[in-house]
Order: structure tokens, then sequence, then C-alpha cells
């Protein structure tokens, strides 16, 4: 498995850390975009993967959204793993309401820093 960039690992902490000052302001739009960039970056790493649908945990559990909510703690079993093993929808936004093994299109801005790190965008 090929190392982290720091490239990613730095966009990644910025989306998290993003994301948690747009929740704390209610800019819940902003909060999800933020986290669903983390996610489709973080995929490839087990560890970052998990931390990414921890924070989603977070914000659904502020956000009072059960439906969330019992995605992620779905997902938080079972995202580390597959990614561990390079099973992962690429480009999957990683939310409860998308299905949890559906690829998605990653956004072009994305893809650029993820074939930069020789990393799969379809």
């Amino acid at each position: 498995m090929k190392r982290m960039t720091d490239e990613i690992r730095d966009q990644i902490s910025a989306n998290l850390a993003d994301a948690r000052v747009s929740r704390r302001q209610g800019e819940w739009g902003r909060c999800w975009e933020l986290l669903e960039d983390a996610h489709v970056l973080s995929q490839p790493w087990a560890i970052p993967h998990t931390q990414v649908h921890a924070a989603m945990l977070v914000a659904g559990w502020k956000a009072r959204d059960v439906v969330e909510v019992r995605g992620q703690v779905l997902r938080l079993l079972v995202g580390g793993p597959a990614s561990a093993i390079g099973k992962y929808p690429v480009g999957n936004t990683g939310r409860a309401r998308v299905s949890p093994v559906q690829p998605m299109p990653v956004r072009a801005a994305l893809a650029e820093i993820l074939e930069r790190a020789g990393k799969r965008v379809e």
C-alpha cells in the first residue's frame, strides 16, 4: 500500500478542522461538503478513513440526525477494514443516505490530488 502523501494528509486535516468550524457555526451544508471531500480523499487509507467517519458521526449527532448516526456507526465498523484490503467504492461521499458500496464520480480537484498520490479515481 502506498503511503499517504503530505498533500492528502494536510487536505484531510484542513477539511476536518474547517468542518468543525462550519458545524459550530451551524453551516451544515458547508460542514458536510468538507466531510464528504475528506472522505473521498481518505478512502484508500484505513486510519484516516475511520477518522473521517468518526467526524461524520459527531456531525450527525450534533445535527440530531438519527439516520446519519446509525449509518456512520455501521461505516465506522466496516470502512477502515475495507480500506485496509483495498475494497472501497471510489468517490463515495460516505454519507448515510448513500449506499456504502456505490462508487461515485470524483470531483476534478479531488481526482487530481488522488492521481498525484498514485490512487485510482474510477
